[in-house]
């Protein structure tokens, strides 16, 4: 007579550590219960898939899992929820919204949940293309983690609650939109000569976005699309002089126009406050400022 025999797995991270490194991706420990905390310093560099080192690594502690996600070639997209104060739709719509605007194909890839009710949408980065972190570049409650950065990996448990793989598939490759969408580009160059009063041009640019956006979420009801427009086409203008970054003023000034949204005024929907931003940031670049204006 067999008896059957159940193997208890004494330590559930070290599996999905050594399941993920399967997977080719370099791996690390953060602080048991920890998503902000690297037990590691130099995490990036340190980060192995060695089998070997990561037993000796998690027979230490119970640590939560991390993935380098540069080493990894991987750009993994952080879809979140809303803070409590905060209007709009959660990461996930929101990036579905875009991909409808942009005609660009979402595919349905290697995926993760959050504690929190987020997804960790995981993309393998083509070949060539070198991508950083960005913070709500993308749109509303989006950021997404590249060279530089980690993502929290299935299996991690904190006292909220655990990440847990809701979609095993192979990663996708990432859309070339969104390759597009997460690269970091050079503001947009002045042929004029420059001509700079300001000490820090930047920092004028960043005051300039911050009094814009103001001015959009204080707009009154009928001047909605007014408002915006100007504000977009101001930034634009900037945008184009080299004083402000392309991506970050698009998130800041669809971030302010979504507060304006509304069932019974414009703007209606996210889409229309991404059509009108685009449309003026893009008519302001035409005609960028004079760096010696910007003093």
């Amino acid at each position: 007579m067999t008896t059957a025999t159940t193997t208890v797995t004494a330590n559930p991270m070290l599996e999905w550590a050594l399941y993920l490194a399967g997977m080719g991706w370099p791996v690390f420990p953060l602080r048991p219960r920890t998503k902000r905390q690297p037990a590691v310093k130099d995490w990036e560099n340190r980060a192995t898939t060695d089998a070997a080192r990561i037993r000796r690594c998690w027979a230490a502690d119970r640590f939560n899992i991390a993935v380098a996600t540069g080493p990894a070639r991987l750009v993994v997209i952080d879809c979140d929820m809303p803070k409590d104060d905060e209007p709009g739709p959660d990461g996930a719509n929101a990036l579905a919204a875009l991909a409808a605007e942009r005609g660009g194909p979402l595919p349905d890839t290697f995926t993760v949940t959050t504690p929190s009710g987020g997804r960790h949408l995981y993309y393998r980065c083509p070949p060539g293309v070198r991508l950083r972190n960005t913070q709500r570049v993308l749109c509303a409650n989006v950021d997404t983690r590249a060279g530089g950065g980690y993502v929290v990996a299935p299996g991690s448990v904190t006292d909220e609650g655990g990440y847990e793989l809701a979609d095993e598939r192979e990663p996708a490759e990432l859309p070339a939109w969104l390759v597009q969408a997460c690269a970091v580009r050079p503001a947009a160059a002045n042929s004029a000569p420059v001509q700079i009063r300001s000490t820090d041009p930047t920092a004028y640019g960043s005051a300039a976005l911050r009094g814009e956006t103001e001015r959009v979420r204080t707009a009154q009801p009928g001047r909605h699309n007014e408002v915006l427009s100007s504000a977009a086409y101001t930034i634009g203008r900037k945008v184009g002089a080299g004083l402000i970054d392309h991506y970050t003023a698009r998130a800041e000034l669809i971030a302010a126009g979504r507060t304006l949204i509304g069932t019974d005024h414009w703007p209606p929907t996210l889409t229309e406050v991404a059509r009108v931003v685009d449309a003026g940031l893009t008519k302001g670049a035409s005609n960028p400022v004079r760096r010696k204006d910007a003093a």
